[in-house]
Formats: structure tokens, sequence, C-alpha cells
């Protein structure tokens, strides 16, 4: 599969998550950007929510590469932190893959917790929409 990650929250450089899941773990991390979703404000954390049909600014994050010796652990606490379980109904998000665009236009394929469908339906309802697509830049400003 791949050992790379997009990040848009909490787990961005700077951000309360980042050295707790990542220091050490990570060989590289680059700014990258996500089209076609659409970040919601959450309790503390965004949503991202997948709206492929919907204009606007890429949502911004980072594309994190695990360490190989770090990936499987990383990624059973990172599911356990976005609260997602194969298959569970009553999941906050879902991890897929997704390709992203780094800085200089390269593509990667990259795993990405986007909101659960009924988390997803209940945002575009009733959601506050960040604007610009940067959770860290929106936080920061307001």
């Amino acid at each position: 599969m791949t050992s790379l990650f997009f990040v848009y929250g909490t787990l961005r450089p700077g951000e309360s998550n980042h050295d707790l899941y990542l220091r050490g773990r990570v060989a590289a991390e680059e700014p990258a950007r996500l089209a076609g979703a659409v970040l919601y404000e959450g309790p503390g954390y965004p949503y991202l929510v997948e709206e492929p049909e919907r204009g606007g600014p890429p949502v911004r994050g980072e594309l994190i590469t695990a360490l190989p010796s770090a990936y499987e652990r990383l990624l059973a606490e990172l599911d356990v932190l976005e609260e997602y379980a194969p298959g569970d109904p009553r999941n906050l998000y879902e991890r897929v893959v997704r390709d992203v665009t780094l800085l200089d236009g390269t593509k990667a394929r990259a795993w990405v917790y986007v909101a659960a469908p009924r988390v997803a339906a209940g945002l575009r309802a009733s959601g506050a929409v960040i604007g610009g697509g940067d959770w860290v830049s929106a936080r920061r400003s307001g």
C-alpha cells in the first residue's frame, strides 16, 4: 500500500498531536494539497469532507512519509486517534487512499482520514466551512 499520510489538522507540524504521534517516526514532511475536498470545523480539530464537484481552494496540509520501521505501529495509533475501525458504523473518520499534490506539482498517493458518511452528511447540512482550506491558518487568525 502506501507509507504516506496526508495530514491537515492536529497532526501538522506545530499542532497538538504532531510531536505525540510523529516525532522520530517520519522520514519526511512536505507541504501538500488535496483537491476535491472541503474542511469543516470540529470540536478542536477539523473534518475533511470529500466534495469533488465543489470548486474552491484545495485543502492544505503536509505529506508525511513514515519511517519503514515505524509504519505499522503509527498506522494503528493514528486509527485509534481518528476513531477509525474498518467497517465500524460508529467511525468518525474513514481512512482512504487519495492523490495529493506537492508544491512542485508532483503527485503522491497517501492515506487520508476523511469524515465518515454520517458525519459528513451532518456537516454538509449544518457545519461551518473553513474558508481557504487551511485549518491551521484559519485557527490562528480567528
